[in-house]
């Protein structure tokens, strides 16, 4: 492979000014991360102490293995709902490493809310287990869940992928046998019950976790009995009477002690087989990406750019280079596994979408797992490109991205606008992983177009009705509807709401990759199949 010969001109202005800017994103990004994590009320970090609990963070360091990468997925999930007071949706989920076996954490958060379930709490979980099952990853349940938050019951209990799904995906997770170890540190109720009641192995842990669907005040208020938390579902009762408990723990660090241990003796599957070389670092600085990336979000650069202080060695065998330029398809190595790219280097048309399906088919019929570099402001519209067959060839593009059978990675680098956002293996095509950077935006289309279109929408209702706005009325209302807009289509959005599994440092983005890549590898790559293509 050639090496990439970067043309960023790294002492110009113009470069110093990208990279103070998206310094200072990364700076305010790193700043929400740690208050998403750590700051709490001190009276609930009182109420913790008081209980002989651990902080769910220290809970987390203490499974994993020492000196090990935890790649947390969805830190800042929930950011931008309930006021701001359910910091990281209650939840903490990752990928870890746990006696030297990449697993899944999923571990309530009982500092927020005694760990109640919010909706957002419940769509994280969800994914969690889904990430689970698309890799194959066991998991480790650490709980301590006070039941949904049932003011918001509505929005997390009865639909299909509310919080039953959950439970349906523990129980998909027990049929493809791969194992799950929970951790009952608190109390277990109503939903949560059935965390450890699904898993294959659960602890509990004396004086403190508990397993039971109704609490004492539930069971007084519906059959008047009085019965304390420990003789209703208590470490001593579910270990010698009901069975619903394995192991009783004396403390906390005895049932991760536990848990380890269990982790350990599970039997280890062959992880799939893909073309893997020795790693090495790329030939540019990663720090760099801070100059690339444009502090204007509308305008473009080349990605090749991007793709050399990604990948091992800059090298790049870029494919079809002088055909479909709009669309960079080629191959590289990340950490020594051979991965194929498409990344967008502007407006796609139907050369570009042709050559992403092919090049999408090559990579599948070769075990060749893919990464979409996301910059894409949705496809070239209008009657020339029509009449060219643009609707028809970006379907090309939509079905490989659906049909392929490789493990997919989506990041998105800069923009992910329109159809383009589904063509590039946006959420909805279930790639394995996606990210996004700070400065990215997500929308049906560009925030300046879109502020555009509804004002003349509503300028002609108005005019529908005799009534007619003044240039500084017409203003106020585009510059309304753009703040708004903005807001809804940032990369805090999108990552409160779990559009993404999180967002990442530019400079973050290739360790990241490589463990996203390498927790793939535990599940199987089928053999490739397609729908119909329209010719």
């Amino acid at each position: 492979m050639q090496r990439i010969i970067s043309l960023a001109d790294v002492k110009s202005e113009d470069f110093r000014l990208n990279a103070a800017h998206n310094r200072a994103l990364v700076a305010e990004l790193k700043e929400r991360q740690r208050a998403a994590r750590f700051n709490r009320p001190e009276r609930d970090l009182e109420r913790l102490r008081r209980q002989n609990k651990m902080f769910v963070r220290d809970r987390v360091e203490a499974l994993l293995d020492p000196e090990t990468p935890f790649l947390e997925l969805s830190t800042l999930a929930a950011n931008k709902a309930y006021d701001g007071e359910v910091p990281g949706a209650a939840q903490v989920t990752g990928i870890g490493i746990v006696a030297g076996r990449e697993v899944i954490v999923h571990a309530d958060d009982g500092s927020v809310k005694g760990g109640a379930w919010y909706p957002l709490s419940v769509k994280k979980i969800v994914r969690a287990l889904d990430i689970a099952i698309e890799n194959r990853l066991p998991v480790v349940h650490l709980c301590d869940c006070a039941g949904g938050y049932l003011p918001l019951q509505a929005e997390f209990f009865a639909d299909r992928y509310y919080a039953g799904r959950i439970f349906r995906n523990q129980s998909i997770l027990s049929k493809m046998g791969v194992p799950q170890v929970a951790i009952a540190m608190g109390h277990c109720t109503a939903g949560g019950a059935y965390v450890p009641a699904l898993s294959d192995y659960n602890i509990i842990v004396q004086g403190t976790g508990a397993i039971f669907l109704g609490g004492p005040p539930v069971v007084k208020a519906a059959t008047g009995e009085i019965v304390s938390a420990e003789e209703l579902g208590g470490a001593d009762m579910h270990t010698s009477v009901s069975g619903t408990g394995d192991y009783f723990a004396s403390s906390e660090m005895h049932a991760i002690a536990i848990a380890r241990d269990v982790i350990a003796r599970l039997h280890r599957p062959s992880k799939t087989s893909i073309d893997l070389a020795a790693s090495e670092p790329p030939a540019y600085n990663a720090s760099e990406l801070y100059g690339i990336i444009p502090r204007d979000a509308r305008v473009q650069f080349d990605m090749r750019e991007i793709i050399a202080r990604l990948v091992d060695g800059s090298r790049f065998h870029e494919y079809q280079p002088r055909y479909g330029q709009s669309l960079v398809c080629g191959f590289a190595r990340l950490h020594g596994y051979q991965i194929g790219i498409l990344a967008n280097n502007g407006v796609p048309v139907s050369d570009s979408s042709l050559k992403g399906a092919h090049f999408i088919q090559l990579c599948d019929k070769n075990r060749t797992p893919l990464l979409f570099l996301q910059n894409i402001t949705g496809f070239m519209v209008g009657r020339e490109y029509e009449r060219g067959g643009i609707t028809k060839d970006g379907a090309k593009l939509i079905m490989a991205v659906s049909g392929a059978s490789v493990p997919k990675f989506t990041v998105v680098c800069n923009g992910s606008h329109g159809a383009g956002t589904y063509a590039m293996a946006g959420r909805a095509f279930d790639p394995r992983f996606m990210f996004t950077w700070p400065q990215s935006q997500t929308s049906a289309m560009g925030a300046v177009q879109a502020a555009g279109v509804l004002t003349h929408v509503k300028a002609r209702q108005l005019a529908r009705k005799g009534g007619r706005l003044s240039e500084r009325e017409l203003e106020s209302i585009r510059a309304s509807i753009l703040e708004e807009y903005l807001d809804r289509s940032s990369a805090y959005y999108a990552s409160s709401e779990i559009w993404d599994d999180g967002i990442l440092d530019p400079a973050d983005t290739r360790n990241a990759l490589a463990i996203a890549l390498s927790a793939s590898l535990n599940a199987p790559i089928e053999t490739p199949r397609y729908g119909v293509f329209r010719m």
